[in-house]
């Protein structure tokens, strides 16, 4: 299994305007246990340079991989470019989960199953 290239492919499918969970993505991924390794994965360019790593937030909604981008807004700016609604809060910037989170289906989780087998990752 290729962790890496399965990230990039479940990145690649977070809707525009919508946000996911570095857990949410390893569950997805197959490895419910490895949210760091997503943000390892996409604040080190693994998960390939057209990964919406901006897309993606800690358990809390906070954008806390926003250090891994060019400037230390450009996340909040490309959320909200998107229409995501991003606030201040004394943790640092959030997203409201319920409202902008990927509520992924159960067909979702099947197609990226047989995505990996088809790719062999």
């Amino acid at each position: 299994m290729d962790f890496y290239k399965r990230t990039a492919l479940v990145c690649s499918i977070i809707p525009e305007g919508k946000v996911s969970t570095y857990g949410q993505i390893a569950l997805l991924c197959g490895k419910p246990k490895h949210a760091r390794q997503v943000g390892y994965a996409l604040s080190r360019g693994l998960a390939g340079e057209d990964a919406p790593a901006h897309r993606v937030v800690n358990a809390k909604g906070i954008l806390s991989g926003a250090a891994a981008f060019a400037t230390p807004d450009l996340q909040k700016q490309m959320l909200q470019n998107e229409g995501v609604e991003v606030r201040w809060t004394e943790d640092g910037w959030r997203v409201d989960l319920k409202r902008d989170g990927w509520k992924n289906t159960m067909d979702d989780a099947l197609w990226l199953r047989e995505e990996f087998d088809r790719r062999n990752i």
